[in-house]
C-alpha cells in the first residue's frame, strides 16, 4: 500500500515561525511533522511513500538524503570518503520517493502528476501537516468494505479560541478551546481507488477538495470514515506552539496511543 503526503504548499499562515522551512519540515520535538506523520502510517505497516513535493523541495530532500547521518553515529574515511553508518538496522525502513509536483500546483493537481507512478488500484492520501490518533488499518478495511472510490477521515475540530456562552449579558458557560461534537470537516487521511484520477482534472489550479471531491459526491463515490478520537492541524504558530508543548510534556496522544497500542 502506498501512501501519497502533500508537500508542496507554501504555509503562509505559519511563515512567522520559520522563513527556512516548509511547513512539513516544522519541527515537533525533535522530528518534522512530516516524519510524525510518516511514523504513523510506518506504525500500521504502510511504509512505502510519494512525497509532493514544491516549495522549498530541497529542504525535504536533504533532510531525506542525511537523515542517516543525523540519526546515527558514523565513521568517515577523510582520504577516500568511505562512510560506515552504525546501527543501522535500527533505521526506519521506508521507501521515499521524493517528487517535485510544482511550486504553484494546487492539492489535485500534485495528486493528479502521480497518476502514472503510484501502482496497485488502491492508495491512501494525506496533508503534510496534521497528526492523529487514526486507525489506519481500520480506515483501509472500512474503505475495502464499501466498495466506493473514495474515502475521507472526518475529524472533529479543536476550537481555536475560549468559547463563551451567554445568558443576556452574563457568561453561562467557558470552555477553552471546545470541540466541536456535531459536525465532521475534512481531516484528510483519504483512501482512493486509482479511479479517482477520472475526476481531477489535468490544470494547475486543480484544488482536491473543490471540484474533485464534488464530483465524487455527484457520482455517490464518497464516503466518510468518522474519527471521534484527537487530531490536530499545524496551520498557525499557536497550534505549533501547543503540540510542540505535547510533545515536551509527554502527552501527545499520537505518540501515547502508538505505545498503548505496542503494549
Amino acid at each position: 500500500m502506498e501512501v501519497l503526503i502533500l508537500c508542496g504548499g507554501k504555509g503562509t499562515r505559519i511563515r512567522e515561525v520559520s522563513e527556512s522551512y516548509p511547513k512539513p519540515m516544522l519541527p515537533i520535538g525533535e522530528r518534522p511533522i512530516l516524519w510524525h506523520i510518516m511514523n504513523h502510517y510506518s506504525f500500521h505497516g504502510f511504509k512505502k511513500f510519494h512525497l509532493c513535493l514544491g516549495y522549498k523541495a530541497d529542504v525535504i530532500k536533504n533532510y531525506f538524503i542525511n537523515c542517516n547521518y543525523l540519526d546515527h553515529d558514523f565513521t568517515i574515511e577523510l582520504k577516500n570518503s568511505n562512510i560506515q553508518i552504525h546501527d543501522l538496522e535500527k533505521s526506519n525502513d521506508w521507501i521515499v520517493s521524493l517528487r517535485d509536483t510544482g511550486l504553484e500546483s494546487m492539492t489535485g493537481h500534485r495528486i493528479k502528476k502521480l497518476e502514472n507512478v503510484i501502482n496497485g488500484d488502491t492508495f491512501m492520501a494525506t496533508y503534510g501537516d496534521a497528526v492523529s490518533t487514526i486507525n489506519l488499518t481500520k480506515l483501509l478495511a472500512f474503505h475495502k468494505s464499501h466498495g466506493q472510490i473514495a474515502t475521507v477521515t472526518g475529524v472533529h475540530p479543536l476550537g481555536r479560541f475560549g468559547e463563551l456562552r451567554l445568558d443576556g449579558d452574563r457568561v453561562s458557560s467557558f470552555q477553552e478551546k471546545p470541540e466541536n461534537r456535531h459536525d465532521y470537516i475534512n481531516g484528510g487521511f483519504f483512501v482512493f481507488n486509482r479511479s479517482v484520477f477520472d475526476f481531477i482534472g489535468p490544470d494547475e489550479d486543480e484544488i482536491l477538495e473543490q471540484g474533485p471531491m464534488r464530483a465524487l459526491v455527484e457520482a455517490d463515490e464518497l464516503m466518510v470514515f468518522r474519527h471521534d478520537g484527537f487530531w490536530q492541524p499545524m496551520d498557525t504558530p499557536r497550534e505549533y506552539e501547543m503540540l510542540n508543548n505535547m510533545v515536551r510534556r509527554g502527552v501527545a496522544p499520537w505518540l501515547l496511543c502508538q505505545e498503548k497500542e505496542r503494549i
